[in-house]
């Protein structure tokens, strides 16, 4: 199914049918609704294959699972699609994520609203991942959502789990 513009939030289907349904690109499903997604450009695309590539090289060391444009059921009849997902690797492998992954992150499109990433924020923050951040590829800031507020963050740091890096770390491989 290819949804684009306005029309493509009101398409409606039952929740069982949108595991078993491909959309291009990947949509969200909140309330029976399927919810598209903003397109990602260059900027947005190269940011998200950064995160999950930094991710990637610690998986071993860390006991991690990467994955971008994961789908991860949130609650009953709600879905999101972070740009990346950072589970942990213990967790059994599930094709659609229902535990809170360790992390998420969304990589901001131009098209991205207020209000669509506040809903999205507010789902990860339900559901229980720790870790949940917004990427601005222009300003190269990292924001962590905490008790319903963007922070600014240079740090990802998860003790528990002997994660401690500068997020310079991640931007490094994208300087110009």
């Amino acid at each position: 199914m290819i949804l684009s513009g306005r029309m493509a939030s009101m398409a409606s289907i039952p929740e069982e049918q949108y595991p078993r349904s491909t959309f291009e690109p990947d949509a969200e499903y909140a309330n029976g609704q399927v919810l598209p997604r903003a397109a990602g450009e260059f900027d947005h695309s190269d940011w998200q294959l950064s995160i999950a590539l930094w991710f990637r090289e610690h998986a071993g060391e860390w006991n991690l699972r990467v994955a971008p444009g994961q789908r991860i059921r949130v609650a009953a009849g709600n879905y999101r699609v972070p740009d990346v997902a950072v589970m942990d690797g213990s967790v059994e492998k599930e094709q659609v994520l229902t535990h809170p992954s360790l992390a998420v992150f969304e990589v901001l499109s131009p098209a991205d609203t207020v209000q669509d990433l506040d809903g999205k924020l507010c789902d990860y923050a339900a559901m229980g991942i720790p870790h949940i951040w917004v990427v601005n590829p222009k300003t190269r800031r990292f924001r962590r959502y905490e008790d319903g507020s963007l922070r600014p963050a240079d740090r990802f740091a998860s003790p528990e789990r002997g994660i401690d890096f500068a997020f310079e770390e991640i931007a490094r491989p994208l300087q110009d």
